[in-house]
């Protein structure tokens, strides 16, 4: 089954997206595509089955995605607690996933043509050395599209993503990059594996389960959240309609709540810089004469644009060990 399946709605389909389509729509959806091993217990088929259904639903989805504008999709693939299940099941996911990743760089013109740029987001060294090295092709394949993303969760959960983002700020300040003060709440976002794209507006979970799973935990507090039912891989066109509705008749209090966030991050990221200068300014002054308001504020903005510098470069030195990661593997794939 291809990743990129084409075709166009059918007319009660494409009227439905019209009328969907002329209210706000996400920009981002998040998949927790649950239920594949129990569909395959309710057709009385292999677990191997299920999820080979759960990934034929996926293409199926992006294609519907494609036609309703959304322009960006992530889904959860493979959880870091996945590899609990029994050997035969983890064996047979990474299997199902080296296949499913090969068969994507057989449509590189594809990829290319509607400009579908795949990122990988989770800690890759968890996986077999060969999986490794595909994703790594089909991520430096498809880097500079731009026209639609896929983010693939695999080897992922929130809590080891948001704990590696500490490391990170850690690695920066050890290594002179940031100062320990730069630390903030942006800052740590920046250094999610998500940090290229919006958070999700809207995150649908099937299969009847009403948990995040340690899914997207950090990005997904201001999103609309929507549990559906219906098992992954008989999800539908009208199931992913029913959820974009309800993102419609909650976006007013999710898009104020958002405002509301982004004012109180800007307000706390002003305060930190005034207490970092008033620190300054006391260690070089001492109990001398008062800095006047003036100079109070031209340190201010200097400490603000050194700061935002200072930050830009580490934020920079981490994207290039990042994409590092990803050539040095498809450099060992090409000379081995």
């Amino acid at each position: 089954m291809s990743w990129i399946r084409e075709g166009e709605l059918n007319i009660l389909e494409k009227i439905s997206a019209n009328i969907l389509k002329a209210g706000p729509m996400p920009k981002h959806v998040a998949f927790i595509m649950d239920g594949n091993r129990r569909f395959a217990r309710k057709k009385n088929m292999e677990r191997q089955e299920g999820h080979m259904q759960g990934f034929n639903k996926l293409a199926e989805t992006l294609r519907w995605c494609k036609h309703l504008n959304i322009p960006e999709v992530t889904v959860y693939a493979f959880s870091i607690e996945n590899f609990k299940r029994t050997k035969d099941e983890v064996d047979g996911l990474m299997e199902l996933a080296k296949q499913k990743f090969e068969r994507l760089l057989e449509e590189r013109d594809n990829l290319e043509k509607y400009g579908v740029c795949i990122r990988v987001l989770g800690d890759l060294n968890m996986l077999p050395h060969d999986l490794q090295q595909i994703i790594a092709k089909a991520v430096v394949t498809t880097k500079a599209h731009n026209k639609c993303f896929l983010n693939v969760c695999f080897a992922y959960t929130s809590r080891y993503e948001i704990t590696n983002a500490v490391r990170e700020m850690a690695w920066g300040v050890e290594q002179g990059l940031i100062n320990a003060s730069d630390v903030s709440e942006a800052l740590l976002s920046e250094c999610l594996y998500s940090n290229n794209s919006p958070n999700p507006d809207l995150l649908i979970r099937t299969s009847g389960e009403v948990r995040l799973s340690d899914f997207l935990l950090w990005q997904t507090s201001h999103s609309c959240l929507v549990f559906q039912s219906v098992l992954w891989p008989e999800y539908s066109f009208w199931n992913l309609c029913e959820a974009i509705l309800q993102y419609q008749l909650s976006h007013k209090s999710i898009q104020k709540a958002r405002d509301l966030h982004r004012e109180h991050q800007t307000l706390l990221q002003l305060e930190s810089d005034r207490a970092c200068v008033e620190e300054q300014q006391m260690q070089h002054h001492g109990n001398g004469k008062p800095v006047d308001t003036q100079r109070r504020q031209e340190a201010q903005l200097h400490y603000t644009a050194c700061r935002e510098e200072r930050v830009q470069d580490f934020i920079d030195a981490l994207k290039h060990k990042r994409d590092s990661f990803f050539t040095d593997l498809c450099s060992s794939a090409i000379s081995a």
